[in-house]
């Protein structure tokens, strides 16, 4: 049994105009130490997945349907106080930004000693030195003198760090890092993510990383979701998602990397826009932006506009795409025809 298992998850936002459907029917799994990657376009439904995990997401959003089991537990009808045991304690989560986490007029000490304290029976001067030791795990130099700066004294390098070190002050199971180099350097990212893959190798923690780089996805994680308006389009190993795209938005997103364009011509993009969930297409969302819904002979596959693409196997991976499915079945010999 996988260490977190989300099976058909439904989230929803009432409206006065009616409910809009942020996630629809997304499923995954995660095991002790793996490392997963969330992919795809802002709106893609990425941040709500990781805030639905522990049922962060604010009203008017809410669960619909469907099932998030930790180490055997639900957590979908958990209780606040119960979900309080776990959150931070047990799924420690990684925000975008350092200086929304780090509460400013605290000093960074106070901050790790009091959420240390706010979920263990421990004495201040011992918190202060675990504080102090998951500072030295995330390499801070000086780690004691941190302890009494304030955050707008520390760099942004600095700050996500501590972010990083105050995720890891329980010893979780899982941390879910969202865009967690979004506003850093180029340099200072590559660290950052280094350091969480040495963690998570180090103390066998599952990493749940959100992100729209693939680039950064490819070096650090081992499997892959490619999320497109609320829902799983692509999943499976990082390794084969990347050297072999199957849906068309998956390519055209490693079409879009810099490094896939002519030098000195225009980078590839994707037409159009991720649309509005409040407005979803019919059948594939993705199908007016996508190429492949004309065949090569110039037919089309009426599917792409009527019916929600079901998940196949290709490899390792599964795909929710009509192309791909039909690609599938032409290549498949029929039972009559198979050599005996």
């Amino acid at each position: 049994m996988s260490l977190l298992e989300v099976n058909n998850l439904d989230v929803r936002f009432a409206l006065r105009r009616g409910d809009v459907k942020a996630l629809r029917d997304v499923s995954f799994s995660l095991d002790r130490g793996e490392r997963l990657g969330i992919v795809g376009e802002s709106g893609a439904g990425k941040s709500v997945a990781a805030f639905t995990l522990l049922n962060l997401i604010a009203r008017p959003g809410y669960i619909a349907g469907g099932s998030i089991r930790f180490d055997g537990q639900e957590l979908t009808g958990m209780s606040d106080r119960a979900l309080r045991r776990i959150r931070g304690n047990r799924i420690s989560m990684i925000f975008q930004d350092p200086m929304m986490t780090l509460n400013p007029v605290l000093s960074i000490g106070e901050q790790m000693v009091e959420c240390l304290k706010a979920h263990r029976r421990i004495g201040s001067r011992e918190a202060r030195a675990i504080a102090l030791r998951k500072l030295e795990q995330v390499h801070i130099p000086s780690p004691e003198a941190r302890l009494d700066q304030y955050p707008h004294e520390l760099s942004g390098g600095m700050r996500q760090r501590v972010i990083i070190a105050i995720a890891l002050l329980l010893d979780p199971d899982i941390i879910i890092a969202d865009e967690p180099t979004t506003a850093l350097d180029v340099t200072i990212q590559a660290e950052i993510m280094d350091l969480l893959l040495e963690l998570c190798e180090k103390h066998n923690v599952g990493l749940i990383l959100i992100t729209h780089d693939l680039g950064v996805v490819s070096q650090v994680t081992q499997r892959m979701l490619v999320m497109y308006a609320g829902r799983v389009i692509e999943q499976g190993p990082t390794r084969e998602i990347i050297n072999d795209p199957q849906h068309p938005y998956t390519q055209g997103l490693m079409n879009a990397l810099p490094q896939m364009a002519t030098p000195g011509s225009r980078l590839n993009q994707i037409p159009g826009s991720m649309p509005s969930l409040d407005n979803l297409p019919s059948g594939c969302a993705f199908h007016p932006r996508c190429g492949f819904v004309t065949r090569p002979d110039g037919s089309e596959r009426s599917a792409c506009r009527t019916r929600v693409p079901e998940f196949v196997a290709s490899g390792n991976c599964r795909v929710a795409c009509h192309m791909v499915a039909e690609m599938l079945d032409q290549e498949r010999i029929p039972a009559e025809e198979t050599p005996r």
